[in-house]
């Protein structure tokens, strides 16, 4: 590793976030609008919001909700699958894919990753299927769409259901469509990272009318449609219901999608061509035959002599003002995730793997190019 020299060209006083969210002129003018008429927990952009996301798919209903793991939660849970049912989630996600199979009582079996792509393959979830197989969760990891066709024919086949979590990926075709237009249902979040942010939020869509419903009542605490019974309660749901001013956020960048991506991908592109060469580390796909990287993060996997490396790397990047992030934590190693163990007996290499040794960089929409070309620079300094 090459010592950093004193004239290095530093961004003096300026610490580079990981991620800054770019709110355009429409998302202002939204929020002002809530804020002149005083509608800010129920209101007309809620359905504005759920109407342009569900166009956007082509699917026929739309269900805003308060995060994405309320999405993951009631879309689980709008399937009713049958108590102890296997669910195959991937290993390497976020824990809220996990934990909403959890809350449901059913039962997660993890699948590994590739070590190019991030994300599970066809192949590997296909060989955990058994008799108690009812749902498969396809989460598409930092940006690059898991390859699906296969796993919905044979999911279909066998009359497994599929959730698809499209939260790292919204604006993303597979194939010409629109990741999150695949699943019986389908999940979004709409984090301050995502490419679409409402500070908090999520959506599900669906095709299915009864899904939908489900959805509907679960998200609002299973409330009588009765005006006169309004608080007595069909079931046991939650108060998981989006706000009219987050959806006002929400609508106002819709129109924005292609902007949005083009800029993503210019981003990670720069990355990409400027550390592809190097040894020391890999780098998720940039394209593959079915898409090409629209980079939700820029993650970078420490390999060679940097292995096992990551945290010091981490470290000497902060000193020079530079945010990163460590990837996800692997399933199978979550101490709470133990109990499970008998439904995961197999190792996960892959996970564990890009896990220890993977970190992602500043490459947020509000990224600037000089600051793109500062981290370059002490990467390019860091990582021999």
């Amino acid at each position: 590793m090459a010592k950093i020299k004193k004239d290095l060209p530093l961004i003096k006083n300026k610490f580079i976030p990981v991620n800054v969210p770019l709110l355009n002129i429409d998302v202002k003018k939204n929020v002002n609008d809530c804020l002149k008429t005083n509608r800010l927990t129920s209101g007309k952009y809620i359905q504005k919001f759920e109407n342009s996301f569900s166009k956007l798919h082509t699917r026929k209903f739309a269900i805003s909700v308060s995060n994405g793991t309320a999405a993951l939660e009631i879309a689980i849970k709008s399937l009713k699958l049958k108590k102890g049912s296997e669910v195959i989630i991937p290993n390497f996600s976020i824990i809220s894919t996990a934990l909403s199979v959890i809350k449901n009582d059913l039962n997660p079996v993890f699948v590994d990753c590739e070590l190019d792509s991030w994300n599970t393959s066809s192949n590997n979830i296909i060989s955990k299927i058994t008799k108690k197989t009812k749902a498969i969760i396809i989460t598409h990891i930092y940006g690059l769409p898991v390859d699906m066709e296969k796993i919905l024919i044979y999911a279909r086949k066998r009359k497994i259901k599929i959730i698809e979590d499209a939260a790292e990926v919204i604006g993303l075709r597979y194939k010409n469509k629109f990741c999150g237009s695949f699943g019986d249902v389908s999940t979004f979040s709409f984090y301050a990272n995502k490419h679409i942010t409402t500070g908090e939020g999520g959506m599900i869509l669906t095709n299915n009318k009864k899904i939908f419903e489900e959805c509907i009542s679960l998200k609002n605490l299973c409330f009588t449609k009765s005006y006169y019974k309004r608080f007595q309660h069909t079931g046991i749901g939650w108060n998981y219901r989006m706000s009219n001013l987050q959806a006002a956020i929400g609508e106002g960048q819709i129109n924005y999608i292609p902007k949005i991506i083009k800029k993503k991908k210019t981003i990670g592109n720069k990355y990409y061509n400027a550390l592809k060469s190097n040894k020391n580390i890999s780098l998720q796909l940039n394209k593959t035959l079915f898409a090409e990287n629209i980079y939700w993060v820029f993650g970078i996997v420490l390999k060679a002599k940097l292995r096992n490396k990551r945290d010091m790397i981490m470290k000497k990047l902060l000193k020079f003002g530079i945010e990163t992030r460590p990837f996800f934590y692997p399933m199978h190693l979550q101490k709470i995730l133990r109990n499970y163990s008998q439904f995961n007996k197999s190792n996960f290499p892959n996970s564990s793997y890009i896990s220890k040794n993977g970190f992602y960089i500043p490459s947020g929409l509000g990224t600037k190019e000089n600051e793109i070309k500062y981290v370059i620079k002490i990467l390019k300094k860091l990582l021999i």
